[in-house]
């Protein structure tokens, strides 16, 4: 087993404990929050030591990893500070909000030979991998355009302040909402070099955007739309889809489905001319520990193994998550220019 502790006990911290302590390869061993409302909660109901300190933490526990659940403004003290004890480190999303504290953060992890992996989670969703494949595979042919979207009710109505509400927190739809799009966007079909025509629309909140809308072009000259807006009622919770357009089809994708339309058919996939279905069912990756849908459990599960392995993760390195950081620097450079 290898041992580990979690700093940050907000929604996304709680449910990633829940991950640890049901995974049979993890010795769970502390936690970190300033709440002392939810310290009690684990003193009371389990074993784990719990801290306010996470140097103090650090220093006491013999961990192996850290998983850094805090909101995004603590990621560059906090994930350097493990790295530099030797720590394996899982941090949620965005990576950081200044991309040259993302680049000495990653040429730590680099330098040290540690396993190093971002909370994006989309990419342990199958409808989005079988995405990725058929596009490697060719299915569309020469792409020609694209469409990233992500609609839901995070912010519906002027409201009094919290970290999402503050830029410097990492707050706003941009680096809460949009980059998981963008981080998608740059894994499976190509890595924005260019922004265009960028806004960043505040509808109920004030200091940051609820909306984002970009034209962007990617490294391998196609072009696409980012239409981001997490101020959107008609959705019940957080919904993120991608849409492609080749010379030989569509194919429109989110977490529970997959459209694939033809001009003509692709036998080697089976595919047929005209609409063909496809259902989380037939992707989902299997988990031992179900919680908010498998792509949670997933990517836990991929982290650990990667740190018993001593293997850098395939997906959601830092790295990655690093050139996201520099794409949201990108749209926000852009939207100046008006």
């Amino acid at each position: 087993m290898i041992k580990g502790a979690i700093i940050g006990l907000g929604k996304m911290g709680l449910s990633h404990a829940a991950i640890l302590g049901g995974n049979q390869e993890v010795d769970f061993v502390a936690v970190c929050d300033t709440s002392s409302l939810v310290l009690d909660a684990f003193k009371k109901f389990t074993a784990i030591h719990t801290y306010s300190d996470y140097k103090e933490m650090i220093e006491k526990e013999s961990l192996e990893f850290v998983l850094i659940a805090t909101p995004t403004r603590f990621h560059y003290p906090m994930v350097k500070y493990a790295l530099e004890k030797g720590l394996h480190v899982f941090c949620e999303k965005p990576f950081s909000l200044n991309t040259i504290e993302g680049e000495e953060l990653l040429e730590i992890a680099k330098t040290k030979g540690l396993v190093n992996q971002l909370g994006y989670h989309n990419h342990f969703i199958g409808t989005f991998r079988e995405l990725k494949r058929l596009l490697d595979a060719g299915v569309l042919g020469d792409l020609v355009h694209f469409m990233g979207e992500a609609y839901g009710p995070v912010v519906t109505k002027e409201k009094g302040g919290t970290w999402r509400s503050k830029p410097e927190e990492g707050g706003g739809c941009l680096y809460d909402y949009a980059s998981h799009v963008l981080n998608l966007v740059q894994e499976i079909i190509g890595r924005p070099v260019k922004a265009s025509g960028s806004q960043l629309k505040s509808i109920y909140s004030k200091g940051v955007e609820d909306a984002v809308y970009s034209s962007l072009t990617l490294d391998n000259g196609v072009s696409g739309l980012l239409s981001v807006n997490w101020s959107d009622e008609t959705y019940r919770k957080m919904s993120t889809s991608i849409t492609v357009i080749g010379k030989n089809g569509k194919i429109i994708c989110d977490a529970t489905e997959i459209k694939i339309f033809l001009k003509e058919p692709v036998k080697k996939e089976g595919l047929d001319k005209g609409w063909t279905m496809k259902y989380i069912t037939d992707f989902a990756i299997p988990v031992s520990f179900y919680l908010r849908g498998e792509e949670y459990s997933a990517q836990i599960e991929s982290f650990v193994d990667c740190v018993i392995h001593k293997k850098q993760a395939l997906y959601n390195s830092f790295e990655e998550g690093l050139y996201t950081d520099k794409v949201i620097e990108m749209i926000i450079e852009d939207s100046k220019n008006k």
